[in-house]
């Protein structure tokens, strides 16, 4: 305590406190402290020699190790540099040694103590490894290089990957809600340039930027708003995310890597025991497939954001994206989606299927709009495709609130945009991936084919006895997203 004392009264001096730089006297009597307690813990521990227990000890061998002597090794902590004296053993056995006091303080083969591992993973995993750097020392005066933050943060997310695939607990039966949520997608992370190499992006030369991590994401929402909307329960969400693919084909003997991440989660939470089971996403064709073919009774239901990024799509492909009237026809749209006014939605929608005469593309209208469907008459129905399946004639159901009956009749060709996209080719594959895995493809601006919305958001599932997708609205279902938006 002297010693911090004598620290203040030299930052601030004999006369009045006016005028000081009381930044740096906060920091350097945190500095002063940390390292008076530094030097304590560490007398202390070097004081204690019970790691010593005699002249031999049993090695994990199974033979006995021999004592050495007392070796230093200076680590790094929350306080500052440490450096602590530990009895040495050694295995003739084995031709290994080992140090009984750094398996107990949890610093084998380490340089950096427990409180700076957990330190350094945090900003390993929000910032760079060179920003990371220094927001230790800004944050915590811990002074690390940008090296030790890359190899520290590598290393603990081996042993988190390694943990999340060896230990799935399932929730006893009690604790899973009557309803639960599993909320998939993918997005763009930057990764340095040296792991890009070969990769095809959408950059002008072609190159790649970002490689895409995939998330899944479980949640309950049983609770209410003063509105009677569901909200997430509180500490409901867990998250699990990797670099992997969603893609598979239908000769590989297990699921792609995300789908077996997927499976894991939805395991761990019981997700297969709910009364009720609802699969959130963005529209994307890799999501519903999965969806389909791991969760095929589950209620899907797409993201009311992305709804309306789609409903803009449609606008741009039918006046054109500078279309003053395209952007009010789109707000009309997004009205009618929060108002919970459906039929007049897919009204709109229909309207212009058969009428664009805008040229083609893959994103056009002809493949933006696939919420209308024909008769031989050419009367449009406003249908809800079902997942596409091997035959090639398909019954659909009609919107709910339509006065148009069910219509019958081939299903239109399949693009990579739609959710019903055909799950085999003459490769014998099925699109269970992004687009990105298929040289040439992109998604269609668009493509709306199950719509959400709060209060009344459509949802479809997907009945295999009648080989129909059944829709409902939320009145009839009472599952939709938390506030109509994704967890993510």
């Amino acid at each position: 305590m002297a010693e911090i004392e004598a620290e203040v009264d030299a930052l601030i001096g004999p006369g009045t406190a006016e005028g000081v730089d009381f930044e740096a006297i906060e920091t350097a009597a945190r500095r002063q402290a940390l390292g008076i307690a530094c030097r304590a813990l560490e007398q202390r521990l070097n004081a204690d020699e019970s790691d010593y227990v005699g002249p031999q000890l049993a090695c994990g061998c199974g033979a006995a190790a021999r004592y050495v002597g007392r070796h230093a090794k200076t680590i790094t902590t929350a306080l500052g540099e440490m450096t602590l004296s530990r009895a040495y053993y050694h295995c003739a056995g084995c031709q290994s040694g080992f140090f009984p006091r750094d398996r107990a303080l949890g610093i084998v083969g380490a340089s950096l103590s427990p409180a700076v591992t957990r330190m350094t993973g945090l900003v390993g995993a929000m910032v760079s490894f060179e920003e990371g750097q220094g927001l230790l020392g800004e944050l915590a005066g811990v002074r690390v290089n940008t090296k030790q933050v890359e190899r520290v943060a590598e290393a603990l997310g081996a042993e988190i990957a390694d943990d999340e695939q060896r230990h799935v607990h399932p929730v006893i039966d009690s604790e899973i809600p009557p309803t639960l949520y599993l909320g998939m997608d993918g997005t763009g992370v930057p990764i340095r340039r040296q792991e890009l190499v070969g990769r095809a992006g959408k950059q002008a030369d072609g190159s790649a930027k970002t490689r895409e991590a995939k998330l899944c994401t479980v949640w309950s929402a049983e609770a209410r708003d003063a509105q009677g909307l569901p909200v997430r329960d509180a500490g409901s969400v867990t998250y699990s995310a990797a670099l992997e693919s969603a893609a598979s084909r239908d000769t590989d003997a297990a699921p792609s890597d995300f789908a077996q991440r997927v499976l894991r989660e939805t395991q761990r939470r019981g997700f297969d025991q709910a009364s009720r089971r609802v699969v959130l996403g963005d529209g994307a064709p890799w999501i519903w497939n999965l969806a389909d073919e791991h969760f095929p009774d589950a209620l899907q239901i797409v993201d009311r954001f992305h709804v309306k990024h789609h409903l803009s799509e449609v606008a741009n492909a039918i006046y054109g994206p500078t279309s003053d009237t395209g952007r009010q026809w789109a707000q009309q749209r997004h009205a009618d989606l929060d108002a919970g006014h459906l039929d007049a939605l897919l009204g709109a929608l229909t309207g212009h299927a058969p009428t664009s005469t805008r040229p083609a593309s893959a994103s056009s209208t002809s493949t933006a709009i696939r919420l209308a469907c024909a008769t031989p008459s050419s009367t449009p129905r406003a249908c809800v495709p079902r997942p596409a399946s091997s035959k090639p004639a398909a019954k659909w159901s009609s919107a709910p609130g339509s006065s148009a009956p069910a219509c019958t009749g081939p299903s239109p060709v399949p693009t990579p945009s739609s959710p019903s996209v055909a799950r085999s080719s003459a490769a014998g594959s099925k699109t269970s991936g992004s687009v990105a895995h298929k040289p040439g493809a992109r998604r269609d601006p668009g493509s709306v084919t199950f719509l959400s919305c709060t209060p009344h958001p459509v949802v479809s599932q997907f009945d295999p006895a009648t080989s129909q997708r059944r829709t409902a609205t939320r009145d009839q279902t009472a599952s939709t997203s938390p506030k109509g938006q994704a967890p993510w």
